[in-house]
């Protein structure tokens, strides 16, 4: 990708992006999800795996929160006001671990090994 683009979407350098960052933080803010919560294991096996590899609490609260969201969305509402202020919708939980199942991913194709895991979608 271009600089041009890079610098566009950085929140730190563009007024849209941060604008949009902004955004999306109160829509997430409202149900209490994270930015991370909105992966879905089951589009890329990559995220199922990373998800796999995280420890169980983790993996307990994601579900936990993505339940809560349901909920309240199924009842038109929102967390409460002092919930909501407490929530940090950008601290991420799964980069890391993704990055390293990609990164594992990447080496075992360029060596021509076998998946480690089954890469096809259900």
């Amino acid at each position: 990708m271009s600089s041009f683009f890079k610098s566009f979407l950085d929140p730190k350098k563009s007024w849209l992006a941060a604008l949009h960052m902004k955004s999306l933080s109160k829509r997430l803010r409202n149900y209490g999800l994270r930015y991370d919560d909105l992966y879905d294991p089951y589009y890329d096996i990559d995220i199922k795996e990373a998800l796999n590899r995280l420890p169980r609490e983790i993996v307990d609260a994601r579900n936990q929160r993505l339940k809560r969201a349901m909920d309240l969305s199924m009842k038109h509402e929102y967390l409460p006001k002092d919930l909501q202020e407490m929530q940090t919708p950008f601290r991420s939980y799964l980069q890391d671990m993704l990055a390293l199942v990609k990164k594992e991913r990447a080496q075992r194709e360029a060596l021509g090994a076998l998946p480690l895991y089954q890469r096809t979608i259900p």
